[in-house]
């Protein structure tokens, strides 16, 4: 049941980003669907499956992008091994602890990105981008990978109560 998932979310998520979501950016900034996924799976998944499918989703955003060769290969495959040992580190795995970890993991990406892809930029450079780029696309990702965990978890403890009562969803 999961590679289907997994191969849908890999091949289905570049196209949807670079055709939709182009207009629902806000001043050219939309947020980053694959960081997001990369985060989901390795949350939910574990550190295992979130790096793979990190690593195929940046493979992939590398294919179709004109930036820095292996520079989303590295970076969703980092960012699903973290959210993958958050995910299984914590005690209670919680929407805010998703939240945080998920812009924590942004923002990291996202500096990332604006370091090596604006290398030499002057420091108001830096900070324009900050605050024009950084911030917004952070936010985005914040509210869609809350509306996505919200959706899956949901419908995982529906799941997990269905199968074996509240006993099976206990921890």
């Amino acid at each position: 049941m999961k590679l289907p998932l997994y191969a849908g979310l890999v091949f289905g998520l570049v196209p949807v980003q670079t055709t939709l979501l182009r207009h629902v950016s806000v001043a050219g900034v939309g947020p980053d669907l694959c960081l997001v996924a990369a985060c989901l799976v390795g949350f939910l998944g574990g550190e295992i499956e979130g790096l793979l499918v990190g690593l195929a989703l940046g493979f992939v955003q590398d294919l179709f992008s004109a930036g820095n060769v292996w520079l989303n290969v590295m970076t969703k495959g980092v960012i699903g091994l973290l959210a993958g040992l958050v995910g299984r580190h914590v005690t209670n795995a919680t929407p805010t602890i998703f939240l945080r970890t998920l812009v924590g993991l942004s923002a990291l990406s996202g500096l990332i990105f604006l370091v090596l892809v604006r290398s030499g930029a002057g420091w108001a450079d830096y900070l324009a981008a900050t605050y024009s780029i950084l911030l917004p696309e952070t936010v985005f990702n914040a509210a869609v990978g809350a509306g996505a965990y919200w959706l899956i978890a949901g419908r995982m403890r529906r799941e997990q109560v269905s199968q074996g009562g509240l006993a099976g969803f206990v921890r």
